[in-house]
């Protein structure tokens, strides 16, 4: 059987090939598929994004599809960037641009004020060509720091302490990460549901 990630951002693919380890179907990309036209992702929450990227996928390749949207919820900015995360400085923003801006509002804010506590949510969906259609949620809670730490992961991994943990997600080992995080929740969650569509079709 094969399954597609519609992503072709390879740090995501890679950390969600780590995170499902050993499985018993053969996993493509967007990659494998350069000519179809990207989905435009104009919903109002992670869900909505991440099943209409599922649903369009599946429609057009005839293959299962999972698809994720996540971000990080700033309480001090009503929620932000949310789902503009990966797009918060303005369209094609790096990681760092993002990054940066996050600092800057977030600038003179103490680091004890319950304005800095967020959260990593990501929403994961499955869709397949003959209608079915699922989805899951992860979260994390954390808090958001005045600076980067740390060199590991993507993304606002840097900026975003794990109190448990006393580091930054950027900080931790890629088993310490998906042992936790946002991501790791939601696509293990995802991937019982495939598994279980694979025992039922046997």
């Amino acid at each position: 059987m094969k399954l597609i990630l519609a992503t072709s951002n390879r740090h995501k693919v890679d950390e969600i090939l780590k995170i499902w380890g050993t499985v018993p179907f053969e996993v493509l990309t967007l990659e494998d598929y350069p000519d179809l036209p990207p989905v435009v992702e104009d919903g109002n929450t992670f869900r909505e994004n991440a099943l209409k990227k599922a649903r369009e996928v599946a429609r057009k390749t005839g293959l299962i599809t999972v698809s994720d949207d996540s971000g990080i919820e700033v309480d001090g900015l009503g929620g932000r960037p949310g789902i503009h995360s990966a797009r918060y400085a303005g369209a094609g923003a790096r990681d760092e641009d993002n990054n940066q801006k996050l600092i800057r509002e977030l600038q003179g804010i103490p680091m004890d004020s319950p304005k800095r506590r967020g959260r990593f949510r990501c929403v994961a969906a499955l869709a397949d060509p003959l209608g079915f259609e699922t989805t899951v949620e992860g979260v994390i809670e954390g808090e958001i720091l005045d600076s980067p730490k740390g060199e590991n992961g993507f993304g606002y991994d840097p900026l975003f302490l794990v109190p448990i943990k006393g580091k930054t997600t950027a900080e931790l080992t890629p088993p310490e990460k998906n042992a936790i995080s946002h991501r790791a929740q939601a696509f293990r969650k995802i991937k019982e549901i495939i598994l279980e569509r694979i025992a039922k079709s046997i």
